[in-house]
């Protein structure tokens, strides 16, 4: 056969194949690592199957075989993890999907799960991995990982916001420095009646944002509990899994699932998967960084390492006569709490630490608010 008669006959089978499924043009080459499921190998070559007949060209390495799908026999479960890092190093598959995969320290996975109350899709950064040693700067870099994900899955716009956990309000002033700095992105409005871009249990639920920004421990809960809710926890029936790992420079397309993952979750990081190598993902990477380093991302995470939080005052600092305090200043860490109410002592000013439900507050008499947001704020407690 020539080679205009293999090209002919390549686009007819294509087209063949697009007819059949729905999918045209080439196929993404994604593996799956099968063995190591707690609930067998069955499970995994079921989600094989789901996902060939979705127009991903599936690599099951395993011992199981299957209409549609290329076994890749491996004997144990050591031996597939080997053959499929062999693959994705040497480009015979575009992808992978498995069980484990031990990612560098500033690459972390961006997982995706469907939301319960209105069943929206939600990117939530991150979910395991470790973008950074410290737990700030790790956020800071998450919310870019989860805009990445989110638009190389054909997000165009994402919206971002951040999970209230300690950290949030940190990370949600460097955030506002680096639009301000010239990176586009929009941040997400709480659906609860205050609004504001740090999202309270009711956002995750609803899915208020596109990108759910938090911690990789965090995360990993998350999709846990969205993943296998009306299972019991055994079996995660829902949603995308842990998702890529994301980091500058880093180019391998693994997609992380749990050992309890079943066949529909599993079928659906095939597809994520697939997606990805579609939306040019590794692409979409180095634009991304490029456009927040010139907005001076580095900058600022070289600023926190520098200056972190003004230290806790070395003297002891008496509280001023006390006052009734009917004024507050939200948006302050928790564990930053004591040091804010501290520095306010210090310039005469009385005040006490609360909790009220949006978080951390310290509160003041309305005569000093003014000056006492000043204060916190040229302190960096509060943006």
């Amino acid at each position: 056969m020539s080679n205009l008669e293999k090209t002919i006959a390549k686009a007819f089978l294509e087209m063949a194949e697009g007819l059949e499924n729905g999918s045209y043009g080439v196929r993404p080459k994604i593996a799956l690592t099968g063995m190591g499921s707690e609930h067998g190998e069955e499970n995994a070559m079921a989600a094989a199957k789901m996902a060939a007949g979705r127009g991903v060209d599936v690599y099951y390495i395993g011992t199981l075989e299957a209409e549609g799908v290329t076994t890749v026999k491996v004997a144990d479960e050591d031996e597939g993890h080997k053959k499929m890092e062999q693959m994705v190093e040497n480009h015979e598959v575009d992808g992978a999907v498995t069980m484990h995969f031990p990612f560098p320290i500033g690459v972390s996975t961006v997982g995706r799960v469907v939301t319960p109350a209105k069943g929206k899709e939600m990117f939530v950064a991150n979910t395991t991995g470790t973008s950074s040693a410290d737990r700030i700067e790790g956020m800071i870099k998450n919310a870019v990982y989860g805009i990445i994900a989110a638009k190389a899955s054909g997000v165009q716009n994402p919206t971002v916001g951040i999970l209230n956990v300690d950290g949030a309000r940190q990370t949600e002033m460097a955030l506002k420095q680096l639009q301000e700095g010239g990176y586009d992105f929009q941040f997400a409005n709480s659906a609860r009646a205050d609004g504001g871009a740090v999202m309270r249990g009711n956002d995750v639920l609803q899915g208020t944002p596109d990108v759910m920004v938090t911690d990789s421990l965090t995360g990993n809960v998350l999709i846990k509990m969205l993943s296998a809710y009306t299972t019991g926890g055994s079996f995660e029936a829902t949603g995308y899994g842990y998702g890529p790992g994301i980091g500058k420079g880093y180019e391998k397309l693994i997609l992380i699932i749990s050992r309890a993952s079943g066949a529909p979750l599993i079928a659906n990081a095939l597809e994520f998967a697939a997606q990805l190598v579609q939306g040019k993902v590794f692409q979409v990477a180095a634009e991304e960084f490029a456009k927040a380093e010139k907005a001076g991302l580095n900058k600022i995470l070289e600023a926190r390492k520098a200056a972190a939080k003004p230290a806790a005052e070395e003297e002891e600092v008496k509280a001023p006569p006390a006052e009734p305090v009917t004024a507050s200043i939200p948006g302050i860490e928790v564990m930053d709490l004591e040091d804010a109410v501290k520095a306010l002592w210090k310039a005469g000013i009385y005040a006490e630490s609360g909790m009220g439900c949006t978080g951390p507050l310290v509160m003041m008499s309305e005569a000093n608010h003014a000056k006492a947001l000043e204060i916190l704020q040229k302190a960096g407690y509060v943006g």
